[in-house]
């Protein structure tokens, strides 16, 4: 029953929401192809537009797929005490403690990120472009979801705190509102993970640490609005819906700071780590051999150019940020 009623509300909520929301799935996609290997970059680059549009297809396929929404989280509160720290990390230890059903219920999002490794190192050992974009664009969406802090945790709409509401404004809206000022660049170049298990743990439980101030600066904020200035009717998806106020969203951004940037950043960091990782497990195979054409001379300026505006912050500058260019107010696509 436990598990029929939380896969049933978070479809609702991600129905809604599209866990980080499109924007920002998107983006990360596209900044973590700037931080690949000369070896690699080529073939991800000449595939930019599927790799970002297609790295909320995760989210997708909940509507047609009833198993999809337990993998893009995980309720370390249901497993116990200090459970980020002290359950099982791998998958036959953490069903042995807890049995497998309840470990389906739960969430289970740091397991899965390890299953689409071992997919995506097949593919490229394979040799499959079509595989290998598929699969990197679906673990990027795993890996990216774990870095919430509210992919987390049992309140993860703060339905718990009398916050519902909150993973939208956390993931969705305060990034809208507030990405021309956030860093999109990093000095990061993809390195290899000897441990993809114990990596991806790390970056879970670095955002369930957070999930308390995720919760504390939203009560602080509505501290100092009334419902009519917090909140306001908008039309989303050809009905009215009570949505934050842009006066409320920048509050809890100002409060929150870095954060939502931070996780945005480490994000794409992990991906294309992982990406790397799968590549070089599968034996360097030679990635240019798999593009349907080679780049052109003009296609080789346009990816030089859009890494150095990617390591000076000006993706968004230059008109270059995919998901900029498709998003829709409030996630929706």
């Amino acid at each position: 029953m436990k598990l029929t009623l939380r896969v049933s509300a978070i479809c609702v909520l991600l129905t809604c929401l599209s866990s980080w929301g499109f924007l920002v799935h998107r983006t990360i996609n596209q900044l973590s192809v700037y931080q690949l290997p000369k070896s690699m970059q080529p073939f991800f680059f000449s595939n930019m537009d599927y790799i970002v549009k297609n790295s909320v297809r995760a989210d997708q396929r909940r509507n047609t797929d009833s198993t999809e929404a337990v993998k893009h989280f995980i309720d370390f509160e249901y497993f116990g005490d200090s459970s980020a720290w002290k359950m099982p990390t791998d998958w036959e230890g953490a069903i042995k403690m807890y049995s497998r059903d309840s470990v389906i219920a739960w969430g289970y999002v740091p397991f899965h990120v390890v299953r689409m490794k071992d997919d995506l190192t097949r593919a490229f050992k394979n040799q499959n472009a079509d595989s290998i974009l598929f699969y990197a664009a679906d673990l990027a969406h795993y890996i990216g979801d774990a870095h919430v802090p509210l992919h987390t945790t049992a309140n993860y709409d703060g339905q718990l705190t009398n916050q519902k509401g909150l993973h939208a404004l956390w993931e969705s809206v305060v990034p809208e509102i507030d990405l021309p000022a956030f860093n999109l660049s990093t000095s990061h170049r993809a390195s290899y993970i000897s441990d993809p298990s114990a990596a991806i743990w790390r970056a879970a439980r670095a955002g369930f640490v957070l999930v308390d101030a995720v919760l504390a600066h939203e009560k602080q904020a509505t501290a100092m609005f009334t419902d009519s200035t917090k909140y306001r009717m908008q039309l989303r998806n050809g009905r009215e819906v009570r949505y934050y106020t842009t006066a409320f969203a920048k509050e809890y951004q100002k409060r929150l700071g870095k954060m939502v940037n931070d996780r945005l950043l480490a994000s794409s960091e992990m991906i294309a780590d992982f990406w790397f990782t799968c590549w070089q497990d599968a034996g360097k195979p030679n990635l240019s051999g798999l593009l349907k054409t080679p780049l052109t001379d003009e296609q080789k300026k346009k990816c030089k150019l859009e890494n150095k505006a990617f390591r000076k912050n000006e993706l968004l500058k230059n008109n270059w940020l995919i998901s900029r260019k498709d998003a829709k107010p409030g996630g929706d696509q």
